[in-house]
C-alpha cells in the first residue's frame, strides 16, 4: 500500500488539472528504476491506463498505479510534498529504504 499525505494530494490535484488529467478517474503511477547515486531512484507520473501488470491503491481520494516489479520496493511508502523554503517537491518517505543520498531521489536496499 502506498498512502498519500494531505499537502501530496493537494499538490496532486493542482498538477493533474495543469497537465489536462482528472484526479477522479486518472493515476498517479509511482514506479523505481536503477539509477540515481544510491542504486535506485524514484519515477512519478500521470497517467489514463492501468495495465494488468499495475496493481492499484487508493489513498486521500488519489488513485495510484504501481507496476508489480516496483510493488516491493515501495510497499508502506507515503507520498508527502514539501513545498517550504527548501522547495523539495515530493518526498517518498520508504520505510524499506536502508540507505537514501542527500537529495531524497535515490535510495538502495
Amino acid at each position: 500500500m502506498i498512502q498519500v499525505s494531505e499537502q501530496a494530494k493537494k499538490k496532486v490535484i493542482l498538477m493533474m488539472h495543469e497537465d489536462g488529467f482528472n484526479y477522479k478517474t486518472d493515476f498517479v503511477r509511482v514506479g523505481v528504476k536503477s539509477g540515481g547515486c544510491s542504486g535506485l531512484s524514484y519515477e512519478l507520473k500521470f497517467d489514463k491506463e492501468q495495465t494488468e501488470n499495475d496493481t492499484l491503491f487508493e489513498s486521500n481520494d488519489i488513485k495510484i498505479i504501481v507496476e508489480k516489479k516496483s510493488f516491493l520496493y515501495l510497499a508502506g511508502t507515503i507520498l508527502e510534498y514539501s513545498g517550504g523554503l527548501n522547495g523539495k517537491g515530493f518526498v517518498f518517505n520508504n520505510p524499506n529504504a536502508q540507505r537514501t543520498c542527500g537529495c531524497g531521489e535515490s535510495f538502495s536496499l
